[in-house]
């Protein structure tokens, strides 16, 4: 197979317990919990999504993480993007990815995406309540957090574009110096053995270039606008937890997807990111943000443009992200679940197996 089109999928890992959730949200608290008691919120609205193939499972454990990267393997994704949680020298969430590294297992290509974001209790309904802050108290800890992923980054099965570890900051327009930080990385890479850094910042449609941080590609993760609407073809039901000063926002993904990814491609490289869809209720309630009536069929269409956009650029770097594999109290997920089951992975194999179609 002619594959020359990378498929990454971002990768989230608070699917175990771990002290601070239990502290905040009770005991045992991991991602099931807000997908599992999700209740469908308006007529025609797809909740709660429950898992098929792989189940309610704990990334403690290496056969759940090896059944991952086995199916991920089966449908052409090239590789997983895992969330990676740095604050200050603080690590959350780090024992999958820790595990995954000290084991060698699975043999599935990885790179890191730093989300580098406050934790607050959004989800909830206390945005204002800090629950960890991102900081960036300077050089010192910069140093810290490069050493802390040196042996992740010389790791074979290390993503790499032009020979150079691909590393993705989430917020890079929040970094208060980034241009420092990446030239220190880059120093420290080269003085470990490495040729450097590939950076890749997303670009939240907020104007941000790579350029203007001396990084190498953006990442475009654009999501609808978030405006209060409860369309009268969705009806509300009649739920306990109804409240008159919701934001519930709905928008149909067949309206939606065209403008997830860009006509022209912008004067730097760009990677375009593939949302199969988006359903973040379970985490936010009558708050949310819902792509209603997503399809396989639709998500092809959506899909075949973002292969289009990666083949715009340079043979090296053609590479389409997809948001996400796993993000189930987002609804934002290729696993499959017990109404589509493998479909949307179907999509991911036919497009990249068939290149010329797109």
């Amino acid at each position: 197979m002619n594959q020359k089109i990378s498929a990454i999928a971002f990768y989230l890992p608070q699917f175990h317990p771990i002290p601070e959730n239990d502290l905040w949200w009770g005991k045992g608290f991991t991602e099931w919990t807000n997908t599992a008691k999700a209740k469908p919120l308006f007529q025609g609205h797809y909740q709660p999504h429950v898992p098929a193939d792989l189940g309610f499972y704990d990334l403690r454990c290496a056969e759940s993480r090896e059944a991952q990267a086995k199916l991920a393997k089966e449908y052409g994704i090239t590789g997983f993007c895992y969330y990676h949680y740095w604050f200050g020298g603080k690590r959350i969430l780090e024992r999958p990815f820790n595990e995954v590294l000290s084991s060698s297992q699975p043999d599935l290509p990885f790179c890191l995406c730093w989300a580098n974001q406050t934790w607050t209790g959004i989800w909830h309904g206390t945005p204002n309540k800090i629950l960890v802050e991102q900081t960036y108290p300077g050089e010192a800890d910069y140093r810290a957090h490069f050493e802390a992923l040196l042996p992740a980054f010389s790791d074979s099965r290390y993503i790499r574009v032009q020979g150079k570890p691909l590393f993705v900051v989430y917020r890079p327009s929040e970094l208060p110096d980034a241009k420092a930080f990446v030239r220190l990385w880059t120093e420290w890479a080269q003085a470990a053995g490495l040729p450097g850094f590939y950076f890749v910042g997303v670009n939240h449609n907020d104007k941000w270039t790579p350029q203007q941080d001396h990084f190498d590609a953006a990442i475009l993760q654009k999501l609808p606008p978030k405006k209060p609407n409860v369309p009268w073809k969705y009806p509300l039901l009649k739920l306990r937890q109804l409240r008159h000063n919701f934001q519930l926002t709905i928008h149909r993904y067949a309206d939606i997807y065209p403008t997830l990814t860009r006509n022209e491609q912008p004067n730097h490289v760009e990677f375009p990111c593939a949302i199969p869809n988006w359903d973040n209720t379970p985490r936010s309630g009558l708050n949310g943000l819902v792509m209603q009536d997503s399809t396989p069929a639709l998500f092809q269409q959506h899909f075949d443009a973002c292969l289009r956009n990666a083949k715009r650029l340079p043979e090296d770097q053609q590479i389409v992200f997809v948001k996400s594999w796993n993000e189930w109290a987002e609804g934002n997920h290729l696993e499959p679940d017990l109404r589509y089951g493998h479909a949307y992975l179907e999509v991911v194999k036919n497009a990249l197996d068939n290149p010329g179609r797109s």
